[in-house]
């Protein structure tokens, strides 16, 4: 029998699971996956993962007698022992996050990619498999735009604003997600309202992003992801990748209803309206000041790194008790 996550795949979207939950994942054959602290730490401190704690831990002590430096190493070891398990079970790429804390710094962003890779590398996983998350910032941009050209893939997270996807493409990255659920939550809590389907401003965004995209050949991927309802998940049928979480996974597999598509690549490029070129390239005013004028995409970029760095010292905070016992 047919499913709606079936309809959903012969639509040319690629299924990509948004969990760390590595048990789960095969259930629903994506592609890829993607990992952030967020998610990790919901699972982390569970029995079956207790053997991933321990190779981080053991991994940790040996970094010395300093605490602080053996709960970073012991953070960056469990990151890499969850992706390489994910690995084992998709065929595609996963997404690793970097501390949300090092998202103004595109040096220190840049380092601790080459760092992530290198411990990928350490436990036989190529690069190629890896995408390397960054938060969609200036600094992590220009962070990604030269790690692409050294050969290590990234995906650009926290993308709100169209201003931020225009740059992620001049900058080359691979990859960028949207967030769609998050774009939703502020226009409801903003103006009191209830949108669906098509009228949902988050998929209103990623539309605009993938058609002006298409429309202008750039290669980089748009995956949609932070959803909150399989609404919006069908209003983006089409799209290049959909990352998705178990609970929106399983309401599409239990579901028979067809799912028709609605974004396609060569219409994209010749028969939508098109959007005004606009460029930031090596003009970070502008990018600043484009960013500054989208409240809702300044307001959710800056609370999403919040977020992000507060579980990730949650997570730390795991490892340093474990460490210190």
């Amino acid at each position: 029998m047919t499913t709606s996550l079936d309809y959903l795949k012969q639509t040319g979207t690629v299924i990509v699971s948004d969990s760390g939950d590595f048990e789960t994942i095969d259930t629903y054959k994506p592609q890829d996956a993607t990992t952030n602290p967020s998610l990790i730490l919901a699972v982390a401190d569970k029995p079956q993962y207790a053997r991933l704690m321990k190779v981080a831990i053991d991994f940790g002590k040996k970094k010395g007698s300093e605490l602080d430096l053996q709960v970073d190493a012991a953070l960056n070891r469990l990151l890499i022992e969850f992706g390489k398990e994910i690995l084992a079970i998709i065929p595609g790429r996963v997404s690793t996050e970097l501390d949300a804390r090092l998202s103004f710094d595109k040096e220190a962003t840049k380092a601790r990619a080459k760092e992530l890779i290198a411990l990928y590398d350490s436990v036989g996983i190529n690069k190629d498999r890896i995408l390397v998350k960054i938060a969609s910032t200036w600094e992590g941009i220009q962070a990604a735009r030269e790690l692409e050209r050294e050969g290590i893939h990234c995906n650009l997270t926290l993308c709100f604003g169209f201003a931020q996807a225009v740059a992620c493409a001049e900058a080359g990255v691979t990859l960028i997600s949207p967030f769609v659920g998050r774009i939703l939550d502020w226009y409801k809590q903003t103006t009191g309202k209830d949108y669906e389907g098509d009228d949902d401003p988050g998929v209103k965004s990623v539309k605009k992003i993938f058609n002006y995209y298409k429309q202008n050949g750039y290669k980089t991927i748009v995956m949609g992801a932070s959803f909150r309802n399989v609404g919006e998940i069908k209003a983006l049928a089409g799209i290049d990748f959909l990352t998705v979480s178990p609970k929106l996974l399983e309401q599409l597999k239990e579901s028979k209803d067809q799912v028709p598509k609605k974004l396609d690549a060569a219409t994209a490029a010749r028969d939508t309206e098109p959007i005004p070129k606009t460029s930031y390239i090596d003009d970070e005013p502008e990018f600043r000041w484009a960013l500054l004028q989208d409240q809702m995409a300044f307001d959710k970029l800056h609370e999403g790194i919040k977020k992000f760095a507060d579980d990730n010292e949650a997570l730390k905070k795991i490892l340093r008790e474990k460490l210190s016992s």
